[in-house]
């Protein structure tokens, strides 16, 4: 139980990462896909911030995947050395899923976006659009993840039982 709240940790701080990357330092509004379309329109094209802004934003994306990759191979790892059965793995892993999912629900869009400076900070042409009336603007997005974190996760327990 231990590895598998170590994983879903790891995958909370790549997913922060991802966000604090393109937000912070790369600021193209491609990052912006998942956002809000009032913010979208609000957020101008932007130039680096800084000489080396882009390469330190990059570096951060890279981090985090390579987070993203090292949580699964240590959640499979662990299984495969502990004999875990296909079912072991399958919650092991949707509870690393969902565990993310919640935290997109309740930090990214909770916290970051309605109730604190995060944005505004990065982007003031957004102090006053984002707020509590925004939470759940993309409830069907996180319905959807919800749904297929089911066959992922048993395709990646498939995966693991393999070996």
């Amino acid at each position: 139980m231990i590895i598998t709240i170590v994983t879903t940790l790891m995958m909370m701080a790549a997913y922060f990462l991802l966000l604090y990357a393109g937000v912070a330092y790369i600021q193209d509004k491609k990052f912006f896909s998942s956002a809000p379309k009032e913010i979208v329109d609000a957020i101008p094209d932007r130039k680096e911030r800084f000489k080396g802004a882009h390469t330190i934003g990059w570096v951060l994306i890279a981090v985090a995947f390579l987070t993203f990759a090292g949580a699964f191979v240590l959640g499979g790892w662990d299984g495969i050395k502990n004999d875990f059965s296909f079912l072991g793995f399958f919650i092991r892993f949707i509870i690393m899923l969902y565990g993310l999912e919640i935290f997109d629900i309740g930090f990214f869009d909770w916290k970051l976006l309605c109730h604190s400076n995060f944005f505004p900070r990065y982007y003031p042409e957004v102090t006053d659009i984002v707020g509590p009336h925004l939470f759940g603007f993309n409830w069907k997005i996180h319905l959807m993840h919800f749904i297929v974190y089911i066959p992922v996760g048993a395709v990646i327990a498939w995966i693991c039982t393999i070996f």
